[in-house]
């Protein structure tokens, strides 16, 4: 019997170790899981922070983009407006030019009294010149470039200080 009471006393003394050694282990395993929980916990803290602030930034969003739609409407109404402000002006543009264009084509109106439009500052198929107003013998041999004596010999009988729009005058050749 001696035998028996050995063996269960060797066997008694090993599960009291074992049931030590278990409650050690827990013990380190959970001051470990409470280390871990505690950085968890800091860490939620530190993004609380950032995460109440989302709802403020939404609203700055919202606000900042209605702005910014509001801005590019007005721009683009703006620009608009100017396009349509240099659309008319062209228009009045081409309306004046149309005039100017059928102004020209009309023939010159004859001076009050005469009957028949001359034309003046030109010269004619026959060779002589029509007096334009402003015109002096001078002005007319710089524009045909002859010189200024040669007109006043080749027209005796005018006098030049006494020109008349219209009159006619003879060039002499070069």
């Amino acid at each position: 019997m001696d035998t028996l009471s050995r063996d269960s006393s060797s066997s008694s003394n090993i599960v009291p170790i074992a049931g030590v050694f278990a409650a050690v282990i827990a013990l380190i395993l959970s001051i470990v899981a409470l280390v871990q929980v505690s950085g968890l916990k800091k860490t939620v803290a530190a993004q609380s922070d950032t995460i109440a602030k989302i709802p403020d930034l939404e609203n700055q969003v919202r606000t900042t983009a209605t702005k910014a739609e509001t801005d590019l409407k007005n721009l683009q109404a703006g620009i608009q407006g100017a396009f349509d402000k240099v659309g008319a002006e062209i228009g009045t543009i081409k309306d004046t030019m149309a005039k100017l264009q059928e102004a020209a084509k009309k023939p010159a109106a004859a001076p009050a009294g005469k009957s028949g439009a001359v034309a003046t500052g030109v010269m004619n198929a026959d060779g002589t010149y029509t007096i334009a107003a402003g015109d002096t013998f001078a002005k007319v041999a710089r524009k045909f470039g002859v010189r200024l004596d040669s007109i006043e010999a080749e027209n005796p009988g005018v006098d030049p200080a006494r020109l008349k729009v219209g009159q006619k005058i003879r060039i002499p050749k070069k």
